[in-house]
């Protein structure tokens, strides 16, 4: 694969798409087509006046059972850990840092085009109230920080290219203990920016925007699924494992 471009960061959460995913934010054995288009960061606002904006936005709030030895934040840390259990699939990602991992996702379908993206998604931690995402209270002990910094995406055609595109997510998850009993507390939002090439432009813009919403809600819903399952089922052996070690 070429190299992946810089993505666009001027919104404060974005994420992933304006096509449809066949099976959701999964991973796929799908062949890639050879050609390749790497978008590139918007330099300036003039260039996007008129540009179609999708965005949506989901949370988590769910029980967080913890024990001594084995919170939350302890597992938090263990970054590598935390994407295995949201992405599990090995054959489709790969480390590229002690941050960042490069994910061949899923072949996406949008109308009559269809892209297999690549993205480079970072996880980073942050704590004492040091830099927290808005809306974080600053008494939370860690946050994880979710992020796509770069992407690709592959298999379109040149008259299909809109000729600006900016895509992202930015999420955050963390332990909340201010109640009575601990909550696990996530936001992920994402949003897309485009310049519609000529083929796309002949769609009404009310059906472009159905297409859109409904798969901005379904990868937000598919990632929310990831962090109230597998994660908390991960995070469930890692206080077995630290249970034992006390033993």
């Amino acid at each position: 694969m070429g190299k992946i471009t810089a993505a666009h960061t001027s919104c404060s959460y974005c994420h992933n798409s304006f096509f449809v995913p066949k099976g959701g934010f999964l991973f796929s054995q799908a062949k890639q087509k050879s050609k390749k288009w790497k978008l590139q960061p918007l330099t300036g606002k003039s260039q996007m006046i008129n540009a179609s904006t999708y965005s949506s936005r989901i949370s988590t709030d769910i029980p967080l059972y913890e024990i001594p030895g084995a919170s939350f934040d302890r597992y938090l840390e263990n970054k590598p850990r935390v994407f295995k259990a949201i992405f599990p699939d090995k054959r489709r990602s790969q480390q590229l840092n002690e941050e960042e991992w490069r994910i061949h996702m899923l072949p996406i379908e949008f109308l009559f085009i269809t892209v297999w993206p690549v993205i480079d998604m970072r996880l980073r931690c942050k704590s004492e109230g040091v830099e927290y995402p808005p809306g974080i209270p600053h008494d939370v002990s860690k946050v994880l920080e979710l992020d796509i910094i770069r992407w690709e995406l592959q298999g379109l055609d040149d008259a299909l290219k809109p000729s600006q595109f900016s895509l992202g997510v930015k999420g955050s998850l963390y332990p909340d203990r201010n109640g009575p009993r601990s909550r696990l507390r996530g936001q992920l939002q994402m949003s897309i920016s485009f310049l519609l090439p000529p083929m796309l432009a002949l769609v009404p813009e009310d059906v472009r925007r159905d297409v859109a919403e409904t798969v901005l809600r379904g990868l937000l819903q598919n990632m929310k699924n990831k962090v109230n399952g597998s994660l908390l089922s991960d995070y469930g052996e890692f206080k077995r494992e630290k249970q034992k070690e006390l033993v």
